[in-house]
């Protein structure tokens, strides 16, 4: 399977039970792997931050660059990174590249993760 192939974060929270009632599918899976993959870099796990937390949950990758000193081709293939993972949205306006988070998505993974923690102290 291709990664161009693998569910959105916000279907597979979607779509998947709690990851304890019963075994995660191996489609599930790889979409869930690739999404854990993706915000398990701290400069990706930044970048959420920064742009959840920049007005109206969107930034300029121009905004992007200085706060974390890297170059803007460093930060635009985390950023890239990000959208295949269904986490951010890209919009081009212009010369610049502006990344808004997906709708749900930071929920759909709190969700599935939370009930894979809630379960296992039950």
């Amino acid at each position: 399977m291709s990664t161009a192939e693998l569910l959105p974060l916000t279907v597979l929270g979607a779509c998947c039970s709690p990851l304890t009632k019963q075994p995660i599918g191996a489609e599930d899976a790889a979409s869930l792997a690739r999404v854990l993959k993706a915000v398990a870099e701290p400069t990706r796990l930044r970048l959420v931050s920064m742009v959840a937390s920049h007005q109206d949950a969107e930034a300029c990758v121009c905004d992007l660059t200085e706060p974390l000193g890297l170059s803007q081709g460093t930060i635009s293939h985390h950023l890239k990174i990000l959208v295949d993972a269904g986490l951010l949205t890209r919009d081009q306006r212009g010369t610049w590249a502006y990344y808004a988070l997906v709708p749900g998505a930071l929920d759909s993974l709190a969700g599935l993760l939370a009930s894979a923690r809630g379960e296992s102290e039950a």
